[in-house]
């Protein structure tokens, strides 16, 4: 049984039990979160696709932590021209485990 879930305008592809990591959300640890934007369904013998979401399907989960990801560095260099620009950035996010995908 899966399920692809649009968060924070990102499609998931979510499982029962599984854990994911989605842009930072407001919420506490141990907090439990609902997702009514499922946008496909499937339970091993039948797939329904929403248009655009499928109707009473919902994906509920709990906060397990936030972080920040690794960092990446954007380096900018025009050859011969003396510019070199060095930026680098962490990206924030929310752990979710899912519990349960209602249909």
């Amino acid at each position: 049984m899966y399920a692809i879930v649009s968060i924070m305008n990102q499609q998931v592809r979510v499982e029962p039990d599984a854990t994911v990591q989605i842009p930072l959300m407001e919420g506490e640890v141990g907090d439990a979160v609902k997702f009514d934007e499922v946008l496909l369904y499937n339970d091993g013998k039948s797939t329904s696709v929403g248009t655009p979401v499928v109707d009473g399907c919902s994906v509920a989960g709990e906060i397990l932590r936030h972080g920040v990801g690794p960092k990446v560095s954007v380096f900018k260099k025009k050859r011969r021209k003396n510019y070199r620009r060095n930026k680098s950035h962490r990206q924030a996010f929310t752990e979710i485990r899912i519990t349960g995908i209602n249909a």
